[in-house]
């Protein structure tokens, strides 16, 4: 894969404990347990980060990393896009820094993820506040070799990123929040039509 070049692509499975059942009868590698994880993302004074498909993004688990991402392209339900991260030694610190330089949080979005390794891929189960995915990142070839092991390839595929599927979600839901959080979700009932946009529709 090619330096800061991200290639991955997300699978709707509810029943993320069969997954985690395959990975292991596959041999896959346990290299985070599940842990929460809060994500900032950031606009510009302009507001046009967003609706250019760049993301600048905080996140805070175990680890405070700071995230840019570039437009990406979708084929085959698989996203491609530049990233580069870099590890920060303070969320706090970060976050005004990132306010001296002007920009300032859009929207936050969390998740609990189990990271695994398998075949040349990461593999990470994840918990959403609208529901569960299996995210795959690697070669694309290694990616269909994967959702083949791990006998997914009946599920569905999604290019989007979680906060591009959340903009579809509150679109088909009449959802008006700002914030992808638990707290938000708590009550709702999001049914995997919800993540399909209608044709001629836009969020």
């Amino acid at each position: 894969m090619a330096p800061y070049t991200e290639t991955e692509t997300k699978l709707y499975c509810p029943e993320l404990s069969a997954v985690a059942r395959s990975l292991l009868k596959a041999g896959a590698k346990l290299v985070t347990p599940r842990v929460f994880e809060r994500n900032v993302r950031y606009e510009n004074a302009a507001e046009t980060l967003t609706e250019n498909g760049i993301v600048v993004r905080l996140r805070q688990d175990y680890r405070a990393r700071l995230t840019y991402k570039g437009p990406g392209q979708i084929a085959d339900g698989i996203m491609q896009r530049y990233e580069a991260e870099v590890e920060v030694s303070d969320f706090d610190t970060m976050h005004a820094i990132l306010l001296g330089l002007g920009y300032h949080p859009h929207m936050i979005y969390e998740k609990y993820r189990t990271t695994y390794e398998l075949d040349e891929t990461e593999v990470v189960l994840d918990e959403m506040p609208y529901g569960n995915f299996v995210e795959i990142e690697g070669e694309a070839a290694a990616i269909e070799h994967v959702v083949k092991t791990l006998g997914l390839s009946d599920s569905k595929r999604y290019g989007n990123s979680y906060v591009g599927l959340f903009e579809i979600v509150k679109h088909n839901l009449g959802l008006s929040f700002r914030d992808l959080t638990f707290e938000q979700f708590e009550g709702v009932d999001v049914p995997e039509s919800a993540f399909v946009l209608a044709e001629g529709s836009a969020p």
